[in-house]
């Protein structure tokens, strides 16, 4: 049977030139055999809309085209399904591709390995929000990391400024919550072990790196049926700003503050405290987090 290749792109990604590489990557799927359609949405609402009618329409892969925020809209789509999901990461971050081995800087090379056709099954987490006054429950699937904490609050912070862009909207945004940054009193139920315990940051790990390559989770399996539960217990803000930007070389798995805990559930509850998935925002704790085994198939090099 023709294979049937579902491009999901987000129209902003690859720095000017989303047009030309959807040409290049459509090209290079098509010259496989496969039938090739297009689904550019307006926003991430119609983005995951067309991507749920795509599997459910029996396509057989959907390759986002674009960064981590992409990958995560079809996450939503695609979990506990039998649609396979092929990257070409376009975005500045790309840590989810990253993870799997699969190319970035250049979309022909993840282009094969979609042609290719190797899919692995992976872990994903699944963040349950309970309902509150006239708002229902919520389920969120997350494929890499959800963060609740200080990484979390520079988010937010960066998210509401309009200026710079890039990196240094990040770093100023870091440098501006740390000065008010307190240890936060989570209450945490670990594979229904009740712990109470003040930290810098929580973070819940499906692979090992978030924002562009900070290994908070190094060496996390995404196939090993556990989420990494990571903590950086109570240390002076002076210290924070010295292990932290350590976090993309992991020189923090051997600080004394570092705490890793795996876990197939983890319920976590904080006052104030808003948490962010794929870095996409979530909302307030709490969240009930677990690990739902080979969730996702992904289309993955040789060597993954």
């Amino acid at each position: 049977m023709t294979r049937q290749i579902a491009l999901l792109a987000n129209p902003t990604a690859g720095r000017g030139n989303a047009d030309q590489i959807l040409d290049a990557v459509t090209a290079r799927l098509a010259a496989s055999g496969a039938v090739v359609e297009h689904l550019i949405g307006d926003d991430a609402d119609h983005a995951l809309e067309l991507a749920r009618k795509a599997a459910a329409d029996g396509v057989d892969t959907v390759v986002t085209l674009g960064g981590d925020g992409m990958v995560h809209v079809a996450v939503q789509a695609l979990a506990e399904t039998e649609v396979s999901l092929g990257v070409v990461p376009l975005g500045t971050g790309n840590d989810f591709a990253r993870a799997l081995g699969i190319p970035t800087g250049d979309p022909l090379a993840a282009a094969d390995v979609v042609v290719r056709d190797q899919p692995r099954r992976i872990d994903l987490g699944r963040a349950l929000a309970p309902a509150s006054g006239s708002a229902s429950a919520t389920q969120t699937w997350f494929a890499t990391v959800l963060a609740a904490g200080f990484d979390a609050a520079v988010n937010e912070r960066a998210n509401a400024m309009r200026w710079p862009h890039g990196d240094l909207r990040y770093t100023l945004a870091a440098l501006s919550v740390i000065r008010s940054w307190k240890p936060v009193p989570y209450r945490l139920e670990i594979d229904g072990v009740v712990r109470e315990q003040e930290a810098m940051l929580l973070a819940i790990a499906n692979t090992e790196s978030y924002g562009g390559g900070l290994r908070i989770a190094a060496e996390c399996d995404p196939a090993d049926g556990l989420l990494d539960a990571i903590l950086i217990k109570p240390v002076s803000r002076l210290e924070f700003l010295r292990v932290f930007p350590g976090v993309r070389q992991a020189k923090h798995l051997t600080h004394p503050a570092f705490e890793r805990i795996r876990a197939r559930r983890i319920t976590a509850s904080a006052p104030g405290v808003v948490a962010y998935s794929d870095g996409e925002r979530l909302g307030s704790l709490p969240l009930e987090v677990e690990c739902v085994p080979s969730a996702l198939g992904v289309l993955v090099p040789p060597t993954a």
